[in-house]
């Protein structure tokens, strides 16, 4: 299972969290959040991959910043429409110099409807279901998640909202493969600035030290 930590802000908070090889680190672009972003992201691990996350944003503006900050992935977190997920990916495939996903982004609630995610199947990599409320993301409360017993995609899934240390046994009782764990406000000292001690001890719960034969034997 792999972690994305999302909403950094700030450039040793970056470099901090950025030790603890999360798989993907996120960027909001949207001005309106309290984790708005607009500074020097810095040298990373290769293997991090840095994540814009967008709000209706235009295709134009998006691949600017996929420029600019050399994103490897994009989060749709609007209304984005089918035929704006196509463009987009049209725009990046037509480029031999980046190589960005995308991940399109769902508010949940009881009512959600599955069945709107098959149009964006071909124009998508991920999907990643949020918990529906005010705000676009970062509402920082979870949806129930016994819904996702209704997914029937093969696409890669990342599950989010309000995600902290107390959902560790609730997210390995599922029965649904997740492919990736998106945390953000439960981790926060403010809004942008992570708590990297409260992340380590989340990341050791949530992926435990995987154990060569020797310490396997050891063990046994």
């Amino acid at each position: 299972m792999k972690l994305k930590i999302c909403g950094m802000k700030h450039l040793d908070n970056i470099l901090e969290v950025g030790a603890l090889l999360p798989d993907y680190m996120g960027f909001i672009f949207w001005e309106k959040s309290a984790r708005y972003f607009d500074g020097t992201i810095p040298e990373l691990i290769k293997t991090i991959k840095k994540t814009g996350v967008f709000v209706d944003e235009t295709v134009e503006n998006i691949m600017s910043k996929i420029d600019k900050y050399h994103l490897q992935t994009v989060q749709l977190h609007g209304k984005e429409s089918v035929a704006f997920c196509q463009e987009l990916k049209a725009k990046i495939d037509g480029r031999i110099d980046i190589n960005t996903e995308i991940i399109k982004v769902f508010s949940v609630d009881e009512s959600f409807d599955f069945s709107v995610l098959e149009p964006y199947e071909k124009v998508c990599h991920y999907f990643l279901f949020d918990t529906k409320g005010k705000l676009p993301g970062g509402n920082g409360t979870t949806f129930n998640w016994k819904i996702l017993e209704n997914y029937k995609s093969e696409k890669p899934l990342f599950l989010s909202g309000g995600i902290g240390i107390e959902e560790i046994p609730m997210i390995k009782d599922l029965k649904i493969p997740i492919y990736a764990i998106d945390v953000n406000s439960k981790f926060e000292i403010e809004p942008g600035l992570k708590n990297t001690s409260l992340l380590k001890k989340f990341q050791k719960k949530l992926k435990p030290a995987t154990l060569n034969p020797k310490q396997l034997y050891n063990e046994l």
